[in-house]
């Protein structure tokens, strides 16, 4: 059966590659929280901390120990990133850095949510270790800071100015849904449930029709179409939004959205999908204008980490051949071009074409995340299905 199958491989290159690359070289047991700009064999070549993939990594770790096996190895690693990231990620005004020192010195403020964003996710599933009702009361305590830190940028410095289009971002919505989604089940608050609500009908604002895609921006006023921003879409994001929308559509009762999510995840496939030389483009504008992003046509890990559960959920639910069809497309074409047998984990960027572009496992922005989050779930939705 293929089902099994593509389960055990999951699993198997989560247990025997990603997670592993991670332990041996990422935690920094001398000064505390993870490395993650590491060169193929783990070398650490920046030995700065990215506080949002400190986040990331601390939810991975505790993820593992909740839901695969309770290794005190691996609580060992949530809990020392989350000493750090307590320690020195925040200012004083409760605001997190984007990149601290390798000590933990502050290094650079982005002034936007997002280093906040997985702090809220960390915090949520490390509580769920055992590690006490403080962490549980601080995950919902920072999820309703960065709610209004997102519905008020100027909150964090970033004031609207009067030249500015008046866009809304797909991530403001995507963001808040995935942190209500960590703490729903321990926060009986109603205001999560109707927060929910909202998040869905924000996304399918995005909806483009005639391609059955989510757009990156929406509003603009009526020329929006005249900016990159009115045009953009993004194919990866588009797809892991679907899949967050159907799990949000499931927890909140919303069934009726679910057959324009599944379309919005097929028609963000099909659209999104290189017929020339395979795999999911990194940006696309949909009139086929010029792109501001000089990366537009690479091929980077993380759209086929989120495609690849993206498909997987989509069949578990539907049992239809085309996600099966899809499913193993999308397989092929990860495995075949990220995949590192030799040195494990996933390679990052290759061209348009499959050349690999940079050896590196992980930077400023790859952290243990993306591909072992993709590999857990689809491992686990498998094996349930």
């Amino acid at each position: 059966m293929i089902l099994p199958g593509l389960a055990a491989k999951y699993q198997a290159n989560l247990l025997d590659s990603v997670i592993p690359f991670w332990v041996r070289h990422s935690v920094d047991w001398e000064q505390g929280g993870y490395f993650t700009c590491l060169d193929r064999e783990g070398n650490v070549y920046d030995p700065r901390k990215y506080v949002w993939l400190q986040g990331r990594q601390i939810w991975m770790f505790s993820r593992m120990y909740n839901q695969v096996e309770q290794r005190p190895e691996w609580l060992k690693i949530a809990e020392h990133g989350m000493r750090f990231l307590l320690q020195h990620a925040r200012d004083a005004q409760g605001r997190y850095y984007f990149r601290l020192a390798r000590d933990g010195s502050p290094s650079f403020f982005q002034r936007k949510p997002y280093s906040a964003v997985f702090a809220v996710m960390a915090l949520a599933e490390y509580a769920r270790t055992g590690a006490g009702p403080e962490y549980r009361d601080a995950a919902v305590s920072l999820f309703w800071q960065v709610v209004e830190w997102i519905r008020n940028p100027a909150l964090l410095g970033r004031e609207a100015l009067p030249g500015q289009p008046s866009f809304r971002s797909l991530a403001d919505s995507i963001v808040i849904a995935k942190m209500a989604l960590e703490i729903a089940d321990f926060d009986t608050d109603t205001r999560i449930s109707a927060l929910m609500g909202t998040c869905l009908d924000e996304a399918l604002l995005h909806h483009e029709p005639t391609r059955d895609i989510l757009l990156e921006f929406r509003g603009g006023g009526p020329n929006a179409r005249l900016f990159p921003e009115g045009r953009l879409f993004n194919p990866g994001h588009s797809v892991e939004a679907a899949w967050l929308l159907w799990l949000l559509a499931e927890k909140t009762g919303r069934t009726g959205d679910l057959p324009i999510i599944e379309r919005v995840l097929e028609g963000s496939l099909t659209f999104g999908w290189d017929s020339e030389y395979g795999g999911l483009c990194y940006f696309m504008d949909i009139e086929n204008r010029p792109l501001l992003q000089l990366e537009a046509s690479m091929k980077l890990w993380w759209p086929h980490a989120e495609a690849l559960y993206a498909a997987v959920l989509a069949y578990a639910r539907k049992k239809d051949q085309r996600w099966l069809t899809w499913l193993e497309r999308i397989d092929e074409y990860s495995f075949r071009n990220f995949d590192d047998p030799d040195f494990g984990e996933w390679f990052g960027y290759r061209d348009r074409q499959g050349n690999l572009t940079h050896s590196l496992k992980g930077n400023h922005y790859k952290g243990c995340f993306h591909a072992p989050r993709a590999l857990l779930l689809s491992w686990k939705t498998l094996e349930a299905a």
